[in-house]
């Protein structure tokens, strides 16, 4: 295991442990900030994620989309475009194919302005359960140590994240004690938009 890893771990094992003791651990942090550029280029977009779409010299055809429910958004031109699970690159591409119909060459960007769909919830046996909008990529360490850590009597090694992949619900184990002793990082997986941490 590199020493960045190693690092990491231990960093983000102290803040859960600072929670636990009752430092204050900020639900904001939570929150989406900082420059859009912090997005992953991989990033996949949401429902009620917001874009930026322009084209070059043409007002008209510039202006802030959101992703509907459905998981697709509107524009000028071209209709309705497919934008959940796709990323930013996947729908450019789409957008100069439809718009070179009407638009010799069209120069298209598409940017992320805000991160509204990528949401994780931590119930049960923690200091603040709840939903937490997140602007980046979190790990279950993270989650939980955005719900305040666990609480004196939570079951540290009976943790499960509830996944829901195509209508059917999934629970993957999580050992907390395993990992504070620095066993099986590796079930320290990226948590999915919905993935729910169950802390009995």
């Amino acid at each position: 295991m590199c020493r960045s890893v190693r690092s990491a771990t231990r960093l983000l094992l102290m803040m859960t442990a600072a929670a636990i003791s009752g430092s204050p651990v900020h639900a904001d942090d939570a929150m989406p900030a900082g420059p859009v550029s912090q997005v992953d280029p991989g990033y996949r977009l949401g429902a009620e994620d917001i874009m930026m779409v322009s084209v070059w010299k043409d007002e008209q055809l510039t202006r802030e989309v959101v992703v509907r429910p459905d998981g697709m958004f509107s524009f000028p031109l071209v209709g309705d475009i497919q934008a959940e699970e796709r990323t930013v690159e996947d729908i450019r591409g789409d957008l100069v194919k439809r718009l070179t119909k009407y638009i010799p060459n069209p120069n298209v960007s598409v940017a992320i302005t805000k991160v509204v769909s990528y949401k994780v919830y931590v119930v049960g046996r923690v200091n603040k359960p709840g939903e937490y909008l997140i602007g980046h990529y979190t790990d279950v360490l993270q989650a939980l140590s955005l719900a305040g850590g666990l609480t004196p009597f939570a079951a540290e090694n009976d943790i499960k994240v509830v996944r829901r992949v195509r209508g059917e619900q999934y629970a993957i184990p999580f050992r907390y004690g395993d990992l504070r002793k620095g066993r099986d990082l590796e079930q320290n997986i990226i948590l999915r938009r919905g993935d729910v941490v169950m802390v009995p």
